[in-house]
């Protein structure tokens, strides 16, 4: 992990997720044993060289590392790019040295991580560096692949990108259906209110009028949804910096930098980790 990168959760929530993501995945790909590579040596040593085969931004090591780890903690694993690091087509990332067994059985798992973190951290990447100009800043939602929210949250900050909340139990979140489960918006801000200070409570807002009040509320976190670029400007004049505003609808690489234009400070974007392409890695055994 990049020494400069800040999480929202400590490496050790960090560690316990890759742990849980790697054990979970191999017992999905390999069950109780490998069939196939079982048909080879168990002796026979050699090398394997994983490559990228098209552009990007390289995450999900520590799974690649943990995965051929947890196979046989003897495999070597040599990394040529770092973790963040920009990579391009037909770059050699990483050297394996080992048991054919392990490298083989390993190999499908390592990859689906890497193509799957990559995917969300060049993703990321390509938001980050479209509105670098002004001073919005990119944030990531929940619409995460589940299972993988912890991992995907990791892969936005190597992105360039800031984390939320990890989920519902670490920070209030009061979305349009709360609001339609409750009796009326006053009672459930009341209710919060009670055991909550405002500045850990974030609300989603429909309308300029939903935003006024919630506003004399004193809420500081005030997410903006499906606002358009005209409504985020007048919400801005409306707010006058008495909240942080978040912009977050529907927003993609075709409009972010008419939104981050509107000098609203924070824009969430499920895209980056819902609507992801993963990246192409291929892994390839050497003979010694």
């Amino acid at each position: 992990m990049p020494t400069n990168i800040k999480l929202n959760f400590t490496k050790k929530i960090l560690h316990n997720a890759i742990l849980v993501n790697v054990n979970a995945a191999l017992k999905e790909d390999l069950g109780e044993i490998d069939k196939t590579s079982q048909l080879i040596s168990k002796s026979e040593l050699g090398f394997a060289t994983i490559k990228s085969n098209q552009n990007a931004i390289l995450c999900g090591s520590m799974w690649v590392n943990s995965c051929f780890k947890k196979l046989n903690n003897k495999i070597k694993i040599n990394w040529l790019v770092s973790e963040g690091q920009s990579i391009k087509k037909g770059q050699t990332i990483c050297q394996i040295q080992g048991r054919y067994i392990d490298i083989l059985a390993g190999e499908r798992v390592a990859l689906n991580f890497l193509q799957t973190l990559s995917a969300t951290a060049t993703e990321t990447n390509t938001m980050v560096r479209l509105i670098k100009k002004y001073s919005a800043k990119i944030f990531d939602t929940r619409k995460t692949i589940p299972g993988l929210r912890i991992a995907q949250k990791y892969a936005v900050r190597i992105g360039g990108g800031e984390n939320q909340r990890l989920g519902l139990y670490d920070q209030i979140l009061i979305k349009e259906n709360h609001i339609k489960s409750f009796v009326n918006l006053s009672d459930l801000l009341n209710k919060a209110k009670l055991d909550n200070e405002f500045d850990k409570i974030q609300i989603e807002v429909e309308n300029l009028s939903q935003l006024k009040k919630v506003l004399n509320y004193g809420i500081k976190n005030i997410l903006l949804d499906n606002f358009n670029t005209s409504k985020i400007k007048e919400a801005i004049k409306i707010n006058k910096n008495r909240a942080i505003l978040e912009a977050s609808g529907n927003i993609n690489r075709k409009n972010i930098i008419n939104f981050a234009k509107t000098g609203v400070p924070r824009i969430s974007v499920g895209f980056i980790t819902k609507n992801i392409h993963s990246i192409d890695f291929s892994m390839k055994i050497h003979r010694n």
